[in-house]
């Protein structure tokens, strides 16, 4: 049986810029990373696992899963290693797994993937409750101090380079464009 990525709608209501405009800034930045976290799964809603493992826009390798994948390493790699110190290995590893999840896309793992997307995301958010955006952390490549409030923001835009990816991917593998897919 085929797998398919579920729809999604999006927590945040209304309009994400009057939702967030006047909020503080933990708020606002929770916001718009949980924004773009449904961005990417909004743009595999509806794909069948050999669709999300597609690499659409040759020559590249990139796929929709495999940026799924590379998500959940990211997300692991800021909020869980790096800013609360946890001592975990990488999310997907093997010899065919490549940089950061982003090869090695299975389509028959698909649905694990995803499950494991989620999990990260889950974990991420859990590491931080309770935790201020000044908090430091040195990081391990490189030793660079960095805060929490730097680690959304890095994420943020991790997402959003990735998201624009995602768009292009998407519309080469059924022609869908938008943040409406699937919802």
């Amino acid at each position: 049986m085929t797998w398919t990525a579920p729809a999604l709608t999006r927590t945040t209501a209304g309009d994400l810029q009057l939702a967030l405009g006047t909020a503080d800034e933990r708020t606002m930045l929770a916001g718009w990373l949980q924004w773009h976290r449904e961005t990417l799964l909004i743009k595999c809603a509806g794909l069948g696992q050999e669709q999300l493992a597609r690499t659409a826009a040759e020559p590249s390798g990139l796929s929709l899963l495999g940026l799924v994948r590379h998500m959940a390493e990211i997300e692991r790699w800021w909020f869980r290693r790096s800013f609360a110190g946890e001592p975990l290995g990488d999310v997907f590893t093997g010899p065919n797994d490549g940089d950061e999840g982003l090869e090695g896309a299975d389509p028959a793992r698909a649905a694990h993937d995803f499950a494991a997307y989620r999990a990260e995301v889950a974990a991420a958010d859990a590491a931080v409750v309770g935790r201020t955006l000044d908090e430091t952390f040195t990081t391990a490549r490189g030793g660079r101090v960095c805060s929490l409030r730097w680690v959304y923001l890095a994420m943020i835009q991790e997402y959003a380079r990735h998201n624009g990816h995602a768009d292009l991917l998407r519309e080469r593998t059924d022609g869908e464009t938008g943040d409406h897919i699937g919802g």
